[in-house]
């Protein structure tokens, strides 16, 4: 399988693909990550008086070579690179791929809004474990999608960072559930000395994406000499809001014209009742066409429709207004603003005994405003009442049209009105008729605004030393908490509008005219408190057994007990009526508690100079009674001293999250692309799969349809087998070479099921398959006859499907020192050879090179290649470095979506779109002048040669690119400058 997977990616890859691998099989392995013996991928290698690094991650035994591939990231290689966090260096990693979660992506509409998550392998955001200082942390009280617990990156003290520890391979063994994919160490410093500070700022070429960043970090005492250290650090963090109409076209307006695509503002050719704007349209309840309700328009600008348009459809108004509203609505990035204190204390007893305390306090919040707030959307699928939208048939809507309705009289009583207790209603120009009046659009003047504030409290202690004969032992316990508050402003309470629309108090025909008491009342302000907790003991022992040929044999073995918790309720409940809560907030939330009780151990046996073997294991008990012994088997082997050879076997399981198991049903919205239709159901509607993008009505191609989920409390623990297989060449002092191989597989994966199989029955006209249930969408008005769309795919969480992952991890790292100058050289590439899901049934969906898998990915897509290559160079006091990114293109299809493997199934007309989306390739320039003994500036251009990605039509997660691929790499060529002080 290996050697087929190489020969189908050479013949199916880029020139850069085929460039890598034969330099990998030609050159010797030139490539890995690791901290053996010289450090790893992204970390500057040592001169030659400095020892290597030590890894702490993974086993009970710190290392200088591992059995299991480890990269560590350290303050100093972001430095390098113009990298100002640590999420966004980690963000970064080759190994980071498929559904990630950025920052960027909280500002359009992700359930876990505001916070930052990495996704090794591809394996999702919940197969990542990440710790502090080896420690669980709490997670942020949002999932992503609502199902996937994490912690999030934003957490990171970032000044009092040592290194990050990622070891890319199953960890079971050593902590537990969640390290499927690998695990991400945070690792504070262990002492400070005298003050540090830092002052920088940043902007795009384009006046764009400003930043400023602010740090201060003060420390006293020698820990080693004297016995005590104490240091403390603040920092203040903010980043402006990036909107769509900030950026370059085509990525900042609806008109695609100037890339071959269709023009999508709101105009004649695609104006409907479901896609008319924000401003507000009125139409005869008897029926006929539409009119401006307000006198001109309150957005956009009034064209004319012409009489062919108008004979197409006997709703269009003779007069709209024409709105791009990506432009004036969209957002790219939300502002972020980050500050925090950390305090830190240590001291030593004796000759073998060291204690610290550390506690950390950060607040984040993420702010943005939205698209206006809409009359005609779904109230997502909550509990206790059905999905309720407009489609209702209450007082207020219009059976079957999915409009609101206007009353023909209005009265205080807001029900029963009529010309004896009411008053012809002022917002119905058809009421001296007798006539209600349909209504369509969206609020002219209410913007929806969001904002996640959250505030983390950590504190950790612990001791370590020598007793007895010779033992080793560390204890430490942790507590963390986060609390987060989301604030949410102009979202239209149903009951409200319905109370406005019957007693005639909210004015239509002139928004503006609306007193603020009027708008507050019609989109009340909704503040959402969840939180989450995270305590634990830990306590390990390890000792020296015996001498062996190869050295003295190792065992260690501990405990750990730790309780966790989130309470995340819902934001938009159904409990009290399906009118008594919002439009468009989704329903989602969880509660739940368990505590989990672990013993593990680990030997080590060099049983010769050459040849050393590691055995691991751990077993987990969940107070919700379920129960998993994860072992782990490891070796190293070395043939001859520059060389290497490593391999490891271990098994590890997820634990079910608190979303999968205990939640509220669960929606999440997937655009509708011409893939999910077939050319009979669209003849319905005048069109083809081929022209949909074109000619399929804007009912249709712009609408989505909402994926519901409902919680399984019976799940099982996911169960994963992981080999790597791998080799460390160090052909010279200060150079490591090393390729490594991993194969992941999953079983009794938990998965909502594939909507595919609903949406093809039911636009096919067959029966439905059991396990779901599909909810048809309002009937469309202008196509009254034809079969409505899908507005609900419902079914549950199920252990049903098998998921792989395969690849290789390349890295090179070398220093050399040429005269007067030192050459640093740092590569980091990971290739994906296969990531597939197996589902219940037999079928198989395979994801590498495509937009797949969709749903999980935000239809992101899993990427064939990522990687960077960083040459540094130093002279005296001064620094240059540049950085090489690459990450591939992919096709527009995805299985999951009920495509062919890169059939192009997704691409909205291959026409214009083409099937593929370019690889992307930056390149990034830092400079950095010690100036004086104790003063250092610097400056740095991301992004120099101002490349763009290329565009993307399908992609969900951002308008016309993907976020993923392209980072901050949309914003253009950016500036940053900075400077550090020491003392």
């Amino acid at each position: 399988m290996f050697t087929r997977n190489i020969a189908r990616t050479l013949r199916a890859g880029t020139a850069l693909s085929a460039l890598t691998l034969a330099t990998s099989l030609l050159a010797v392995p030139a490539f890995a990550q690791d901290t053996a013996p010289t450090p790893t991928a992204d970390q500057t290698a040592p001169a030659a008086d400095e020892a290597p690094e030590i890894v702490v991650t993974g086993s009970l035994f710190a290392t200088k070579v591992t059995t299991s591939p480890v990269t560590t990231v350290t303050a100093d290689t972001l430095d390098a690179k113009g990298i100002t966090t640590v999420q966004d260096g980690l963000q970064r990693l080759a190994a980071n791929n498929g559904p990630t979660l950025t920052n960027s992506f909280s500002a359009n509409g992700a359930f876990a809004g505001g916070a930052s998550a990495i996704s090794l392998r591809g394996l999702s955001t919940n197969s990542t474990l990440v710790l502090f200082d080896g420690m669980r942390a709490a997670y942020y009280p949002l999932a992503d999608d609502a199902t996937r617990n994490f912690v999030d990156l934003n957490t990171i003290p970032d000044d009092i960072i040592d290194r990050v520890e990622v070891l890319k391979d199953g960890a079971s063994s050593s902590y537990g559930a969640d390290a499927i994919a690998g695990v991400v160490n945070i690792i504070t410093k262990r002492s400070f000395q005298g003050v540090s500070a830092r002052a920088e700022a940043g902007v795009s070429q384009d006046g764009i994406a400003a930043s400023q960043r602010f740090s201060v970090t003060a420390g006293t005492g020698d820990l080693d000499r004297d016995g005590f250290n104490a240091y403390i650090s603040g920092f203040y963090f903010h980043s402006d809001a990036v909107y769509t109409k900030d950026l370059r076209a085509p990525f900042n307006s609806d008109d695609q014209t100037s890339i071959g695509g269709p023009n999508n503002l709101v105009n004649g050719d695609n104006f409907a009742p479901t896609y008319a704007g924000s401003n507000i349209y009125a139409a005869p309840g008897s029926g006929g066409r539409y009119q401006l309700l307000q006198s001109g328009c309150a957005n956009g600008n009034l064209t004319q429709t012409t009489a062919a348009q108008q004979a197409a459809s006997g709703l269009l108004p003779t007069s709209i207004c024409q709105q791009d509203l990506t432009n004036q609505y969209g957002v790219v990035a939300p502002q972020v603003d980050r500050f925090g204190v950390s305090a830190h204390v240590a001291k030593t007893f004796g000759d073998s005994t060291e204690a610290y305390l550390e506690v950390n306090f950060q607040q984040s919040r993420s702010q943005y405003s939205g698209a206006a707030s809409s009359i005609y959307a779904n109230a997502p699928a909550g509990i206790y009442y059905a999905p309720f939208s407009t489609r209702g048939t209450g007082a207020a809507f219009a059976p079957g049209s999915g409009a609101l309705t206007l009353p023909v009289y209005v009265c205080a009583a807001r029900v029963n009105c009529t010309a004896a207790n009411g008053t012809l209603n002022p917002n119905n120009p058809f009421a001296a008729s007798g006539q209600t009046a349909t209504i369509i659009g969206a609020m002219p003047n209410l913007t929806r605004n969001d904002e996640t504030r959250s505030r983390v409290f950590r504190a950790a202690a612990g001791v370590k030393g020598t007793f007895g004969d010779d033992w080793n032992y560390k204890i430490d316990a942790t507590a963390m908490h986060t609390d987060l508050r989301r604030t949410m402003n102009g979202y239209v309470y149903i009951q409200h509008l319905l109370d406005v629309i019957a007693d005639g108090s909210y004015n239509f025909v002139n928004p503006a005219a609306n007193s603020q008491a009027t708008l507050n009342y019609l989109a009340p302000e909704l503040n959402v408190d969840a939180s989450s907790d995270l305590y634990q003991v830990q306590a390990s022992v390890n000792k020296s057994l015996f001498e062996l040929p190869g050295g003295p044999a190792q065992l260690g073995f501990g405990g750990s007990f730790f309780y966790e918790a989130v309470d995340s309720p819902s934001a938009n409940s159904d409990i009290n009526g399906p009118t008594q809560r919002y439009f468009t907030i989704n329903a989602f939330g969880t509660k739940g508690n368990r505590t989990v009780t672990s013993g593990f151990g680990e030997l080590s046996l060099p049983v010769l100079k050459q040849v050393e073997l590691n055995l691991s294991g751990r077993y987990d008990h969940y107070s919700t009674g379920q129960g998993y012994f994860s072992p782990k088997v490891g070796a190293k082997i070395t043939p001859i001293d520059m060389l290497t050879v490593r391999g490891t076997w271990s098994r590890g399981f997820r634990i079910p999250s608190f979303g999968e198991s205990n939640a509220l049903p669960t929606t999440g919205y997937v655009t509708n692309s011409a893939g999910l239709f077939n050319d009979a159901y669209l003849a319905q509607y005048g069109c083809s799969v081929a022209t949909f993008s074109t000619a399929c009505p804007q009912y249709l191609r712009t609408a989505s349809y909402g994926q519901t989920t409902l919680a399984s409390p019976d799940l099982k623990p996911e169960k994963s087998r992981s080999i790597t297989l791998g080799a460390v060449f160090t052909p010279m002092r200060n150079v490591s070479l090393s390729v490594d191989y991993f194969n992941i597989k999953k079983t009794d994966a938990i998965t909502s099921l594939s909507s595919a199989a609903a949406l093809q029955a039911y636009y096919s006209g067959q029966a439905i398959p059991a396990g779901y249930t599909v909810i048809p969408d309002a009937v469309d008005p202008a196509n009254p006859s034809a079969l409505p769309r899908v507005a609900y795919v419902q079914s549950h969480y199920v252990n049903a499907n098998t998921q792989k992952a395969e690849g290789i991890d390349f890295g090179a790292n070398a220093r050399f020192n040429v005269g007067a100058v030192t050459w640093t050289s740092n590569l980091d590439a990971t290739l994906m050879l296969e990531l597939s899901t197996t589902l219940a049934d037999g079928t198989r969906e395979t994801y590498v090179d495509t937009l797949g898998n969709y749903n999980l990915t935000a239809g992101s897509g899993t990427f064939r290649w990522k990687g960077s290559w960083m040459n540094s160079f130093a002279i005296g006091n001064y620094t240059v470095t540049g950085t090489a990114n690459y990450t591939s293109g992919y096709d527009l299809s995805a299985m999951d979506q009920g495509n062919a493997y890169k059939d192009c199934g997704l691409a909205p007309s291959p026409a214009y779109t083409g099937c593929r989306v370019k690889s992307y390739f930056t390149f990034d320039l830092n400079m950095t002048a010690k100036v004086a003994d104790k003063f250092t500036i610097y400056a740095n251009v991301l992004n120099l040669f101002d490349r763009l990605p290329d565009y993307d039509p399908v992609t969900y997660g951002a308008y016309l690119y993907n976020p993923v691929q392209a980072g901050d790499g949309i914003y253009g060529r950016r500036f940053s400058v900075g400077a550090k002080v020491n003392f």
